[in-house]
């Protein structure tokens, strides 16, 4: 992997990791297309820069994350479940993550629901909130189980699952990206710690290229994660379901045509 394809990687995990369109299908079509290698180190590259990316939340909302112990007591409760079935379903879950088809389907069946939630919950009376409490914030953690699927979305998942606690569009969306920090930072570590295990060593230009990687996964998800919380919050998710439809009808065609899709 040169410096370009790594630079365009990062700008794809910035731009799609928290918003509800699975980065883990944007990768997949962009690695294709740059026609990158699936070799250790891209795999490795492609979970590390999430890094950057859930920095941009910590920066972004450090008001937050120095508001009270409590704030924290509730990202682990909700993390509790991503937690345990990851230890229990790991092996799955990454035969899953290696099924492009997979990917392709659930983006595409993803962006049917999210044609109708608006309508699902606009009657619905949203709590003004800025946090979920204990049980809400527990019941949004098994939403976020859903994820584990690839193709879901971590964001769409989580974020679906505050409107069900009759949490605002913007709060839901807020409480998807501190939930991701937990959540995305235990699974870089436990796949970090998989590649070192595996005899993974990194030299100069690869450990360049994730410093690259992750500078540019950040700055591009802080304008990202702006921009994505005004237009939630004035036009709903219609946009995001179309937007899916043809990312995994594209994936499936691709697919079916014979072209070999990696992660």
């Amino acid at each position: 992997m040169n410096l370009f394809q790594a630079i365009v990687l990062a700008i794809v995990e910035g731009l799609t990791e928290f918003l509800p369109v699975s980065s883990t299908g944007h990768m997949i079509i962009t690695s294709t297309i740059l026609g990158i290698a699936q070799d250790d180190f891209v795999k490795f590259f492609t979970i590390a820069i999430q890094l950057g990316a859930i920095l941009s939340v910590v920066v972004l909302y450090w008001r937050r994350f120095l508001m009270s112990f409590n704030f924290y007591v509730k990202l682990f409760v909700a993390f509790i479940p991503a937690a345990v079935f990851g230890v229990l379903f790991s092996d799955r879950i990454d035969a899953l993550l290696e099924n492009a088809l997979v990917v392709g389907i659930t983006l595409f069946l993803g962006g049917i629901v999210f044609l109708f939630v608006d309508n699902w919950f606009k009657n619905e009376k949203a709590m003004s909130e800025d946090m979920p409490n204990y049980k809400k914030s527990l019941a949004i953690g098994f939403f976020q189980t859903i994820a584990m699927i690839p193709g879901v979305s971590r964001s769409a998942a989580t974020i679906i699952g505050g409107l069900t606690q009759k949490l605002t569009r913007k709060a839901a969306a807020e409480f998807s990206f501190f939930l991701a920090v937990p959540t995305m930072f235990a699974a870089t570590a436990k796949k970090a710690y998989d590649f070192y295990n595996q005899g993974l060593v990194l030299d100069h230009q690869e450990i360049n290229l994730l410093i690259v990687g992750n500078v540019v996964a950040f700055i591009v998800a802080l304008l990202a994660i702006k921009g994505f919380i005004g237009y939630l919050t004035k036009h709903g998710f219609k946009a995001f379901g179309y937007y899916r439809i043809a990312v995994g009808a594209v994936i499936i065609v691709l697919l079916l045509s014979g072209i070999n899709l990696t992660i």
